[in-house]
C-alpha cells in the first residue's frame, strides 16, 4: 500500500514519464537504468489496478485511466507547490497545471496569444485552454480560470475585473445606406437585427439606456447564430444590424469596415472578468496568469 508520503512521489514520476515521452529518456532524467523505470511503472500499475500506459517497442502512450491520472497529479502536485509558498513565502516562479476556459470568438482572437506570452515567461505552468461558447458551470472544477464576460452573479467565486467592454451597435455602410440608420431605439423594430443565442441573456432582447430611460426593444432578422464571429461575418457582409463587443469590432470600427449607430446610447455591461474558485486565491500559477492578462489588455483593443 502506498504511503501518503509516496504518493507525491508517483505523480512526479509518472509526469515526469510522459513529458520525456519514453523509458529512456525519464532514466536519464532519473539517472537510473531503463529497466528500473520499466518496473516502477509496473509497479504503480499493479497497484492501481489498470494500465496506465501503452507500451510498445517504438512509442508509449496515456490510457484512458492515464489520462485521468495525469490530469489528476498535475493539480495535486500544483496544489501541493501553491500550499509551500504560502507556509514558507517563496518566490519561486510558478509552476503546474493551469486549466484556462474563455470564450471562443475572444479566446481564439485575445487570450490565445496571450497565453502564447505567457508560456515563454512561465516554462514551468503547463497551459490547458479550453474554448465554449458559454461559460462552464461555476459550481463544476471544470477549469482554473476562466475569462468571461459580465460579472458572474454567483458570490461564491472570485471574480476580478480585468478591462472595460462596451457592447456597441453597429451595421456596415452598405446596409445603412439601403435600410437607413436607426435614430432611436423604436427604430431597430424595423430593421434586420442579426441575432446572437449565447449564454443566460433573453435572445433577441436589447436593452438601451439615455440617461435614466431604458428601452427594452425585440429585435427581428433572418439570420441567428451563437457564434460571435459568424455574426460579425455577417454584418461586415451588410445583412443587418449587430449588437457587439467592443473587443470584436474595433478593428472594424476603425477600419470603417463597420459604423456605429444609436452611440448616445448605452447598452447592458460587457466587462471582462477572470473568474476562479476561492482555493486558487494563493495558487501563484493563477495569480501570475490573471496579472499577466489584466496588465495586457490595459492596452487594448
Amino acid at each position: 500500500m502506498t504511503t501518503p508520503s509516496s504518493a507525491p512521489s508517483e505523480m512526479t514520476f509518472f509526469s515526469l514519464l510522459v513529458r520525456t515521452g519514453s523509458l529512456a529518456a525519464t532514466a536519464r532524467e532519473l539517472n537510473v537504468t531503463t529497466s528500473a523505470v520499466s518496473k516502477r511503472l509496473s509497479l504503480m500499475e499493479l497497484r492501481l489496478g489498470v494500465t496506465l500506459m501503452h507500451r510498445t517497442t517504438r512509442r508509449m502512450s496515456l490510457t484512458a485511466e492515464g489520462e485521468v491520472y495525469l490530469d489528476h497529479a498535475r493539480r495535486i502536485l500544483a496544489d501541493i507547490d501553491d500550499m509551500e509558498r504560502l507556509v514558507s513565502h517563496a518566490r519561486s516562479a510558478p509552476k503546474g497545471l493551469l486549466r484556462v476556459n474563455a470564450t471562443l470568438g475572444f479566446g481564439r482572437s485575445h487570450i490565445a496569444p496571450l497565453i502564447s506570452q505567457f508560456a515563454k515567461r512561465y516554462p514551468e505552468v503547463q497551459v490547458q485552454l479550453q474554448l465554449t461558447v458559454n461559460p462552464p458551470p461555476l459550481s463544476e472544477d471544470a477549469f482554473d480560470v476562466c475569462i468571461r464576460f459580465g460579472e458572474p452573479p454567483d458570490a461564491r467565486i472570485i471574480a476580478k475585473k480585468m478591462g472595460a467592454n462596451r457592447r456597441l451597435i453597429c451595421a456596415s455602410p452598405a446596409y445603412l445606406t439601403k435600410h437607413g440608420t436607426p435614430k432611436v431605439p423604436a427604430d431597430l423594430a424595423h430593421h434586420s437585427c442579426i441575432g446572437i443565442r449565447q449564454g443566460d441573456e433573453a435572445y433577441g432582447i436589447w436593452h438601451l439606456q439615455f440617461g435614466k430611460k431604458i428601452d427594452t426593444v425585440k429585435v427581428r432578422g433572418n439570420l441567428s447564430t451563437n457564434d460571435g464571429e459568424i455574426a460579425v461575418a455577417w454584418a461586415l457582409a451588410g445583412h443587418g444590424v449587430l449588437m457587439r463587443a467592443e473587443w470584436d469590432i474595433a478593428k472594424y470600427l476603425r477600419s470603417g469596415r463597420l459604423q456605429q449607430v444609436l452611440e448616445n446610447y448605452q447598452t447592458s455591461p460587457a466587462d471582462i472578468y477572470a473568474v476562479y474558485p476561492p482555493r486558487h486565491q494563493t495558487a501563484a500559477r493563477v495569480q501570475v496568469f490573471v496579472t499577466f492578462v489584466s496588465e495586457a489588455l490595459k492596452f487594448s483593443p
